[in-house]
């Protein structure tokens, strides 16, 4: 694979004669190990948007999360937020959300508990956790899978995850309460194990078809509601806006993103991307810390 030039897998002549949308995702993605968005990355991004093209990050974070790094490069754009499960406007606003219903969530939490797994709840009120500790060590784990290419000092990545998790997560005793709430839309179940055979097996057991179950690093499973997740909401996006989904282009690097990648027409794995999906990704770019994001959106232009 080469690292510095965007290549076609065997797809000559693939690229679209018209784009219309791009939707990026931020982790392993837009973002580089530092948990920036590159002043590459931002020059492309705005450099499509001035062509009139549609920009759309789609993201397993919640819209707190991704606004605030969005906000430090000056890029104002729509938020998928939560692997599908909320949508936010350019003005932050909320216009979709499509949260796990009540009792599901509590069959899933039983299950859970039962198991002795440790899990996140992502809501519209904020993120929670009933054991900070762990909760710090689920973000230090997403930021090494998200980075696993890089040799990132690990006082450096700790010093990271430590002040998202000071600026993002809540700490509760007890989910239930939470839940039972008229006002709470529970948007993600976020489950995270260092045992990874246990975690897949973990998996299977929660299989439900009203259930969406994915992953977005090494060693967790994210639980959604059955149609929360990024390519559905990536579809009812770009058709409000009567574009087509030939005409949109994703990047991605995790089992997450599978869904949207899967339905564009055409889909761009990063370098450090999973191998699931480099499979079935059209190109592959560079690495996350290469500007893999604005490799590809500047390659793009210059076919245009």
């Amino acid at each position: 694979m080469k690292t510095l030039e965007i290549y076609n897998k065997g797809c000559k002549g693939r690229l679209m004669k018209m784009l219309r949308c791009i939707a990026t995702d931020m982790d392993g993605t837009l973002l580089n190990s530092n948990q920036k968005i590159s002043k590459e990355n931002e020059t492309a991004l705005k450099l499509a948007q001035e062509k009139g093209i549609e920009i759309v990050v789609a993201t397993g974070r919640s819209y707190y999360e991704a606004a605030s790094v969005l906000e430090d490069a000056k890029i104002v754009c729509p938020i998928i937020c939560v692997n599908g499960a909320e949508i936010r406007n350019r003005e932050g606003e909320k216009v979709y959300s499509n949260p796990i219903p009540a009792e599901l969530a509590k069959k899933v939490m039983n299950k859970l508990d039962e198991m002795n797994y440790y899990y996140e709840l992502y809501s519209n009120s904020g993120t929670y956790t009933r054991d900070p500790q762990l909760g710090l060590a689920v973000l230090m784990d997403l930021f090494q899978s998200a980075n696993r290419d890089e040799a990132v000092p690990w006082i450096k990545m700790e010093d990271q995850a430590k002040k998202r998790f000071e600026e993002s997560v809540k700490v509760v005793d007890d989910y239930g309460l939470l839940v039972d709430e008229k006002a709470f839309e529970l948007y993600k179940i976020l489950v995270f194990s260092k045992d990874h055979e246990a975690l897949q097996k973990a998996g299977l057991e929660l299989e439900d078809p009203d259930l969406a179950i994915t992953s977005s690093a090494f060693g967790n499973i994210e639980i959604n509601y059955k149609s929360a997740q990024k390519g559905v909401a990536l579809e009812a996006f770009v058709q409000e806006r009567g574009i087509s989904l030939a005409e949109t282009l994703a990047i991605g690097d995790q089992l997450n993103d599978l869904s949207m990648l899967e339905i564009v027409g055409t889909a761009v794995a990063m370098g450090n991307a999973a191998e699931e999906v480099k499979q079935i990704a059209h190109y592959i770019t560079a690495t996350n810390n290469e500007n893999g994001v604005a490799l590809a959106i500047t390659k793009y232009m210059n076919l245009m």
